[in-house]
């Protein structure tokens, strides 16, 4: 563990002014009254406090449903070790993200995805989830807090036989943690290569997306509408951009996730919550997200 990278709460303290040592001190004595919280660093505390605009009462939630969503969601916070999980090898080849070098025109940093492997029948939707969370926990380890976040997504590959492998639970699950427990400002979401897939795929999760979400998503025709909110320049060279080609930039993902291994075992051991510790009822998926007989996969030929 010591050769891994992390921002400390110094140099937190130095790229945002409006951080209190006060307010770090209140969240950790706010911690310490919760049994069922594991222990949580002050550099962690900075990112729950930023990501919510410095209001203590709602970093209190941030951070209960963060630790409680990323305990009853096996699927995407279980296995996660890169080395040696089939699943994970697998959608590696599947599925390239990549944080772009670069930010956007108000200073927010941008994250690409794409499909690499266009068949639908190698499309693993926990999978594919659990990739982009493992390197949203390694940017928040090692990088921390930004202004803000912008997510790209290439769908020139996205076809309804994708659609059709995805679970509205699923949908539901991801869309939860995005919105109620990444400690991050997500400002935008941009689609590029808009294919009619999309829209079926919006009609599944849209059900699940706050107003404010909805409000952040764009979807683009041409390159020309989606310069109109970040550098194209900072994009893979397939799209035109001038950065290093999506495989490139895909292997050095995958070899930071293989770097952070120890600390992905370690989060799995230790960075989960004790239910039967939980002050008052404790808590089940099924609490958090519904029954899982009342969704039904859809069937699409």
């Amino acid at each position: 563990m010591s050769m891994i990278r992390k921002i400390t709460l110094e140099e937190e303290m130095k790229k945002n002014p409006q951080l209190k040592l006060s307010d770090i001190q209140s969240l950790r004595e706010w911690c310490e009254k919760q049994p069922h919280l594991p222990k949580i660093e002050d550099s962690f505390l900075a990112l729950f406090l930023h990501s919510n605009y410095y209001h203590i009462e709602a970093a209190k939630n941030t951070i209960e449903n963060y630790y409680t969503t990323r305990t009853h969601l096996p699927e995407f916070f279980g296995n996660r070790d890169p080395l040696g999980e089939k699943e994970l090898r697998q959608v590696f080849k599947v599925m390239a993200y990549s944080p772009l070098s670069g930010v956007t025109k108000e200073g927010y940093a941008m994250m690409y995805a794409t499909f690499v492997d266009g068949d639908p029948s190698h499309f693993n939707l926990n999978a594919v989830v659990k990739y982009f969370f493992m390197l949203c926990d390694i940017l928040f380890l090692t990088n921390g807090t930004n202004n803000g976040f912008v997510f790209i997504g290439n769908a020139d590959k996205l076809s309804f036989g994708h659609v059709a492998r995805i679970s509205p639970l699923a949908a539901k699950k991801a869309l939860y943690y995005v919105q109620e427990a990444m400690p991050v400002r997500l400002k935008e979401i941009h689609v590029m290569n808009v294919s009619p897939a999309m829209e079926l795929l919006m009609n599944i999760v849209k059900p699940f997306m706050k107003k404010e979400m909805i409000d952040m998503m764009h979807f683009h025709s041409s390159l020309e509408s989606l310069s109109k909110y970040i550098p194209i320049d900072a994009l893979p060279n397939e799209t035109v951009g001038s950065e290093s080609s999506i495989h490139e930039l895909d292997e050095i993902q995958v070899k930071r996730l293989e770097d952070y291994r120890e600390w992905f075992l370690q989060d799995e051991a230790t960075g989960r919550v004790n239910e039967a510790l939980r002050i008052g009822k404790s808590k089940s998926a099924s609490d958090l997200f519904g029954v899982e007989g009342n969704f039904r996969k859809l069937d699409i030929d």
